[in-house]
């Protein structure tokens, strides 16, 4: 199924670029630590997965139908959303990238995240081996698609 038979793709598409970005270490070491252009940071993957749709206040599941697909989906956005946000409390949202890495929750994030976007890639038809895009390469995809 591609991405946009979802009503609200476009959340989705957010969501699913920042549990791609916070699932995938390599990504991590590659872009994050050494500071590469174009794809935000921790925080920022953080914001994309919550500004709009405020799963930091509530469910996934609020959103079967709308933005996820099914309760599977659902279920592991959930527990990505916790772990990394259980994460960023502790930390602090301004502390460098390498502490968020460096915590001992963030293999157990990592993994959970990787779990969700495996899924939701995998529902909408995508190739969940594929690296993340870059920030200007979705909001293309979200100012173009239909």
């Amino acid at each position: 199924m591609p991405l946009t038979d979802i009503p609200w793709w476009r959340w989705r598409a957010r969501v699913r670029s920042a549990l791609h970005m916070l699932g995938d270490p390599a990504f991590q070491q590659e872009c994050w630590i050494l500071g590469r252009d174009g794809y935000g940071d921790v925080t920022d993957a953080v914001y994309r997965l919550v500004e709009d749709t405020w799963l930091d206040r509530w469910s996934a599941e609020k959103y079967v139908g709308s933005i996820f697909r099914d309760a599977a989906e659902a279920a592991l956005v959930d527990t990505a959303v916790l772990r990394v946000l259980r994460i960023l409390h502790q930390v602090g949202p301004d502390a460098p990238t390498s502490a968020y890495l460096q915590h001992h929750g963030w293999p157990e994030a990592v993994r959970a995240c990787r779990d969700a976007h495996v899924l939701l890639s995998a529902n909408d038809g995508e190739d969940p081996e594929l690296p993340p895009r870059s920030l200007a390469v979705l909001g293309i995809l979200l100012r173009t698609s239909a």
